[in-house]
């Protein structure tokens, strides 16, 4: 068995000096005096950051208007009723009426009595007659709420009040929902209630524990966590500022999606900072010093990370989805804050608490320290000998496991109706139903259709001739356009629903002058609109993403062909995640997929999945440069191995917090995002990237030869911490 002695550092010297920018930067957050500056700073940001956090709900603008692809018919239509039938800022609810056997005499007194009451101050407008099924066991009122995309509370006041004059005074037996869009709205309101506090809380108690179990010290988790809390409120703070003062976009998804990857992006970055502090500080008597020389050595890569995370969100903004455009911003936002929390505040917090932090195994100085001889006989270095002995066969297989998961992707399942967006019942939901086995499905949400005057008989004939439109109503004429609402047979979050609104913008196309001019808008339509603008923002900003993080990693790794390979391995990784995800969804009993799960699934997993590489593949060029490629490789997948995997354990369980939201796609994006990125720690990470590296060889790092780079002045010959790893 074979053992290697290779060029590496003396102790306290560093093989990779970093540039001007890097070492000032270093100096000034772990500076004798300077770092009590930074901390100065971080404190004045956090009482002004902290303050604005609480005030994000204050901005969100949940209204169905800003999920919409601006250049859409179902768009149009919101406009031109807005802006010529009085139907500014208002949302439809629906009280659903049933009994078995029969409506009684009494219940129809309820249903006139609640019509009048609800119609006294609830209703934003004319409160519908009752519509009576023809099995007389059924019954519905249809009317406006008035609603105000900065104020939630404007709606859900709404529904709740009619709620409760609905409910009150109720005949036994006699079944009665909220339905319609504003009920659905306001049941997603009632999910997301409180959620951004429960939702960091549960998102800090998991990283508590699993920092506590990664740093078996009673002090030292704190720390980071402290920082983390810290980072994202300062995050949330500067997202309300830019949605109050720049018009930036903020809903219910981004605020939950930036408290999440705040948490989980934050502790990676302390995870990997305070593994080096920890290496230098036996290298340096001076926790100064040797925090200044973990900054230098952590900061490409976190910038790196950061950069390639952030710049990929910022793609978003290309997307015809308002609500995608919005996101990124968000994310980005929460990303930059983050970094500049983890890089600064928690390594001047380490330097001024002391080693004392590390209790009960604090790291001493020792001048023979080296981290990989440390790590010879752990768990991370027997791997490293596994993958050294056979790189071909250990690539092979795990290429092959990750292809195997990608045919799950034929399971996958687009289309969510209402039923399906929720983990448990609501009285939406409920209310469709009832609606559903007694009247039409789509009366609860009838399609618009706007059409100039001089085409609205034109217009009604082709509509009326439309297989899957049950009846067609002309519902007046205001500023040159008629409105006719077509009550469709199916439901209207139905395939089938989305199949007829097709179908009469074909009528309507091919009825002379009828269709020149005419939009259709509802329900049915939003939902048919926003599924073909997410299909042509994947076709669009998938490219635009790999192409964003290609870039990034050609910059960090000075390389061509490392890069291309990594690309490949995220993809493949990707395919796998969704393929493994959507197998679990069929056993979970939740198949069906909103589309969106598909691009912002994809931007994750393919930005915070190359995370992991980067800091795996900048230390390795790092051991490169003195152990030769081969070695280095070994070294590098040894002395990160465990590092790494605990900021993968840490993210994934971040995420799978998203599971405490009541709404399936909550709950998917959660477990897939979590699957891709234990799939990226345990089997791309760690097997599959260093076994082509070695595999390919030294030619991995072409154009650049970073093992020909001369070893630093001072050198010494050490045996390489992976002897033994082939003969």
């Amino acid at each position: 068995m074979a053992t290697y002695h290779v060029q590496s550092a003396s102790p306290g010297q560093d093989p990779d000096k970093g540039t001007g920018f890097v070492n000032r930067y270093a100096g000034v957050v772990t500076g004798r005096r300077t770092k009590w500056v930074v901390f100065a700073v971080w404190l004045l940001l956090i009482a002004t950051g902290g303050s604005l956090a609480a005030k994000v709900a204050d901005v969100q603008d949940n209204d169905p208007e800003t999920w919409l692809p601006s250049s859409a018919q179902s768009t149009q239509a919101v406009q031109l009723a807005e802006e010529h039938f009085d139907d500014r800022d208002s949302s439809t609810a629906v009280v659903v009426y049933a009994r078995e056997g029969g409506l009684t005499s009494a219940d129809r007194e309820k249903i006139t009595a609640d019509r009048g009451e609800i119609g006294d101050g609830i209703a934003a407008g004319e409160v519908d007659r009752p519509a009576i099924s023809e099995d007389g066991q059924a019954a519905f009122l249809s009317f406006p709420v008035r609603t105000d995309p900065s104020d939630n509370g404007v709606l859900t006041d709404a529904v709740d009040a009619a709620d409760e004059v609905v409910a009150g005074d109720a005949p036994d037996g006699l079944e009665v929902r909220v339905a319609g869009e504003a009920g659905s709205i306001r049941d997603f309101a009632d999910v997301y209630a409180g959620m951004d506090g429960a939702l960091l809380g549960a998102a800090l108690a998991v990283v508590a524990v699993l920092l506590l179990l990664t740093y078996r010290s009673p002090v030292l988790w704190i720390v980071p966590l402290l920082v983390v809390f810290l980072g994202s409120q300062v995050a949330s703070g500067v997202v309300y500022l830019l949605a109050k003062h720049a018009d930036l976009l903020v809903n219910g998804l981004s605020t939950y999606i930036l408290l999440v990857i705040s948490v989980g992006v934050g502790t990676d970055y302390a995870l990997l900072l305070i593994a080096r502090y920890r290496e230098e500080l036996h290298r340096h008597e001076d926790r100064h010093e040797a925090m200044r020389n973990a900054v230098r050595r952590v900061l490409p890569a976190l910038a790196a990370s950061a950069g390639t995370v952030g710049l990929a969100t910022l793609c978003l903004v290309f997307g015809s989805m308002n609500s995608t455009q919005g996101l990124g911003p968000v994310v980005a936002i929460g990303i930059a804050v983050v970094f500049l929390a983890m890089t600064s505040l928690l390594p001047a917090l380490l330097v001024i608490l002391g080693r004392w932090t590390f209790w009960p195994v604090i790291p001493r100085f020792s001048p023979e320290f080296d981290a990989g001889v440390e790590k010879e006989h752990s768990w991370w270095a027997r791997v490293a000998r596994l993958v050294g002995r056979r790189p071909r066969t250990v690539g092979a297989a795990s290429l092959a496991v990750l292809v195997a998961l990608g045919f799950g992707i034929t399971t996958v399942e687009v289309g969510q109706t209402q039923a399906e967006q929720f983990t448990k019942s609501v009285d939406s939901v409920e209310g469709q139903e009832l609606l559903a086995e007694h009247f039409p499905a789509g009366s609860s949400a009838p399609a618009d259709v706007y059409v100039p005057d001089g085409a609205a008989a034109a217009a009604l004939q082709a509509v009326q001739g439309v297989d899957g439109v049950a009846s067609t109503t002309t519902a007046g004429s205001a500023g040159g356009w008629t409105h006719i609402e077509a009550v469709l047979a199916d439901g209207p979050d139905t395939s089938a629903a989305k199949d007829t609104v097709e179908r009469m913008r074909d009528a309507l196309g091919d009825a002379g002058g009828a269709g020149a001019d005419t939009v259709v808008g509802g329900q049915s339509a939003i939902l048919l609109d926003t599924s073909e603008a997410q299909r042509d923002e994947e076709m669009l900003l998938i490219p635009l993403i790999l192409g964003v993080v290609l870039l990034m990693l050609v910059l960090v790794l000075r390389a061509v062909v490392a890069p291309l390979v990594l690309l490949v391995s995220v993809v493949v990784s990707y395919a796998a995640a969704v393929g493994a995800a959507s197998l679990l969804f069929h056993a979970i009993d939740h198949p069906h997929i909103d589309r969106s799960l598909l691009l912002i699934g994809f931007l994750f997993l393919v930005a915070l999945g190359v995370d992991y590489t980067i800091f795996l593949m900048t230390r390795v060029r790092e051991e490169v440069r003195s152990r030769g490629h081969r070695e280095g490789t070994l070294t590098g997948l040894t002395v990160t191995g465990g590092v790494i995997t605990s900021a993968g354990v840490v993210l994934a369980a971040t995420f799978c917090v998203l599971a405490t939201i009541p709404t399936v796609q909550s709950l998917q994006q959660g477990l897939l995002v979590a699957i891709g990125i234990l799939l990226d720690t345990f089997l791309v990470r760690s097997l599959l990237v260093p076994a082509l590296s070695l595999e390919i060889g030294p030619g991995i790092w072409r154009p650049g030869h970073p093992e020909k780079q001369p070893p630093p002045a001072g050198g010494r010959p050490v045996e390489s911490t992976t002897a033994g790893v082939g003969t």
